[in-house]
């Protein structure tokens, strides 16, 4: 699907005072002529998200703000997302260049920030399937592979994110965070789910490698460039802070344990590798590790349960919020089938190697 084609009106849930905006562009958004057409981007769960286009200069922005309604808590922090998007502009890794931030609820409704309108490829399935060829689609692959080393080498003193979340213990508070976020939620009881709280809770690794994590790293969340295999904006940093470089791996390697036709959408299962250009998941830990220097990593089965786990927190709050007619995305009331079939998939796993 094509960024045109995933453009729509604004949901009616999501609109807000056009003309307060504009005026407070005109003030704060330096080059704006003054004249503006709002439009909102049909994806994306958690944070609404818009393209402004400047209609007399032709020059587009891209606005994201928290929902409305009552929130869960902690969540949608825009004012976090806009401060790491602009301490990564200063270093190699892609990012958006970000213009403001608004806190004020006056202006629509909720907080929001500005960015530029980067224009590129954004591929919504993993498989790739608009890829030229089998090699761009392993290029491209290995380019995020890339991406993500960047994001986890940033010295965090020099861009200013010693800060940006609390060192040490990351494992466990995260599973004490999804788990509390899960409960707050909860609609069905779910087995596998409650049996994966508990194992998780028990299992924590014990190390404490600290870096900046972005959370959500997928290839869906990246900006690829118009013809070459290159990223060149990674995108939603909701959920991003200070934690373990694995979490961020092994969820950006969650879809090897699932099935490529399944409809959470980012399964590799039953794809043939050689084919497609994509690479197994043993090779691209194994290039992950080349360019981070690890030797080995422990605990893998921890580091896949616990994402798998951590996903299905999120598309459960996506769920309620979508009974409760606050989601971002028009689909969300479909969600719930999801969370079961991830949990499911994870107790799995954790049963399948516990002996390891």
């Amino acid at each position: 699907m094509s960024e045109k084609e995933e453009i729509r009106e604004v949901r009616k849930a999501h609109r807000f005072n056009e003309a307060v905006l504009v005026d407070y562009l005109r003030e704060h958004l330096g080059g704006f002529s003054g004249s503006l057409n709002v439009r909102q981007f049909g994806y994306g769960q958690s944070n609404p998200t818009y393209l402004l286009t400047d209609t007399e200069t032709g020059r587009g922005y891209v606005l994201r703000k928290k929902p409305p309604g009552k929130l869960l808590p902690s969540a949608h922090a825009v004012d976090r997302e806009y401060k790491i998007i602009k301490a990564l502009g200063k270093t190699d890794v892609p990012v958006p260049e970000v213009y403001l931030l608004c806190q004020e609820e006056s202006i629509v409704g909720t907080p929001f920030y500005v960015m530029a309108h980067v224009k590129g490829r954004i591929f919504r399935q993993p498989t790739i399937p608009e890829a030229r060829d089998a090699a761009e689609r392993g290029a491209i692959l290995d380019a995020m592979n890339d991406t993500l080393v960047r994001i986890h080498a940033v010295d965090l003193d020099a861009a200013g994110l010693a800060d940006f979340g609390k060192p040490g213990n990351y494992m466990a508070r995260q599973t004490g965070r999804w788990t509390k976020q899960y409960l707050a939620s909860q609609t069905d009881d779910i087995q596998s789910m409650d049996r994966l709280m508990a194992w998780l809770a028990d299992n924590v690794p014990d190390d404490d490698t600290t870096s900046i994590v972005h959370g959500d790293f997928r290839l869906e969340n990246m900006i690829v460039h118009p013809v070459e295999p290159r990223i060149i904006a990674v995108l939603d940093w909701e959920l991003s802070t200070l934690g373990h470089p694995l979490a961020d791996l092994a969820y950006n390697c969650m879809g090897y344990h699932l099935p490529a036709d399944d409809n959470v959408k980012f399964g590799y299962m039953g794809i043939d590798f050689q084919a497609t250009g994509i690479p197994t998941e043993d090779d691209y830990v194994k290039a992950y590790c080349r360019r981070t220097g690890r030797q080995e990593i422990p605990d893998w089965t921890f580091y896949i349960a616990f994402s798998l786990f951590r996903i299905a927190a999120i598309v459960q709050g996506v769920y309620k919020r979508g009974l409760d007619g606050n989601a971002s995305a028009s689909d969300a009331q479909t969600y719930g089938e999801q969370v079961r079939g991830l949990a499911d998939v994870a107790w799995d796993l954790v049963q399948k190697n516990s002996n390891d």
